[in-house]
């Protein structure tokens, strides 16, 4: 039931100032992202890589309608595989990339500056030893974002692509997908959609998400299987065993904080475990998709609000 409202307060300029300016630092804000600056991630990051796991970090930000702003996160960015690169990290540790946040929304010119912008990115990371993912958003960016992955993998065909199992589409979107060389995350969706594109019922979510799967493994690409549920890690799992996948040729992923014993689990069976690292100062679009996904928490949120501590 707190699902849609938490959602929609995720869109709230109103509600997100006022958050921002209360001392959550050591609250739950702080159990999702593990910093704001690029230090933080990349230490967060040789944690989790000295405990077997790899890596790929999002510098937070998105729906961003200034010029600036996006440079200032393409730059971010640069920062961060620079450091990555100084300590070591880029073997076990991508990035991952919204467009919204590199420009796809400024008018008339974003998607141009979002695949400019992703690029330079990208040739960054290739420099430095690593690999981009573009993360999915909303379904209205589908098509925009998609298109954008096609034009990279022209000259950087290692890019990864994310889809969303609740959309309608996403089974046909993996089929195209599902070819050799195609690095594809398959996450169920942590937007608010309406009927018309996308499953409103879990139980059709998580129907989607099998059909999606065995798509993805019985392809010849490289899926990328993010999930915590336990029911999909035991499905993946046996699925992955029907087609012939050996470890290696395929990985899961979970969020930073959320199941890590589940996670080193998975790690030391021999699994490739990858954790997704979000990090800066525009934490709140995300910190309310993950209360979305589980409202228990929102109770933990609301004590660490009004804590002077």
């Amino acid at each position: 039931m707190l699902r849609q409202p938490l959602l929609m307060l995720a869109r709230s300029e109103h509600v997100k100032n006022a958050v921002s300016r209360m001392p959550v630092s050591s609250g739950i804000v702080h159990s999702y992202v593990p910093g704001e600056t690029t230090e933080a991630a990349v230490e967060a990051t040789s944690r989790l890589v000295d405990d077997g796991l790899v890596v790929t970090l999002d510098y937070l930000g998105e729906d961003t309608l200034d010029v600036e702003q996006a440079d200032t996160t393409v730059q971010a960015y640069l920062d961060l595989l620079e450091a990555l690169s100084a300590r070591g990290l880029t073997r076990k540790a991508e990035v991952s990339v919204k467009l919204s946040a590199i420009g796809q929304f400024l008018p008339e010119i974003g998607d141009k500056v979002a695949l400019e912008n992703a690029r330079t990115i990208c040739r960054a990371a290739r420099n430095a030893g690593t690999t981009v993912t573009l993360d999915m958003e909303d379904h209205t960016t589908t098509d925009r974002t998609l298109a954008v992955l096609r034009e990279l993998r022209k000259d950087f065909p290692e890019t990864g692509a994310v889809l969303q199992a609740a959309l309608h589409r996403t089974e046909a979107d993996c089929r195209a997908l599902a070819h050799e060389g195609s690095r594809v995350r398959l996450c169920k969706g942590a937007y608010l959609e309406p009927e018309d594109v996308a499953f409103q019922d879990r139980i059709e979510i998580d129907k989607s998400y099998v059909r999606c799967l065995k798509v993805l493994l019985a392809g010849q690409g490289y899926p990328m299987i993010a999930t915590h549920d336990p029911r999909m890690v035991d499905i993946a799992g046996s699925l992955a065993s029907r087609y012939g996948r050996a470890q290696g040729t395929y990985e899961f992923q979970m969020l930073y904080g959320i199941r890590p014993t589940e996670q080193q689990r998975l790690a030391d069976t021999g699994e490739t475990m990858r954790v997704y690292i979000p990090y800066g100062t525009e934490w709140y679009g995300y910190l309310m998709r993950r209360l979305a996904e589980k409202p228990s928490n929102l109770s933990f949120f609301v004590r660490s609000l009004v804590s002077k501590k």
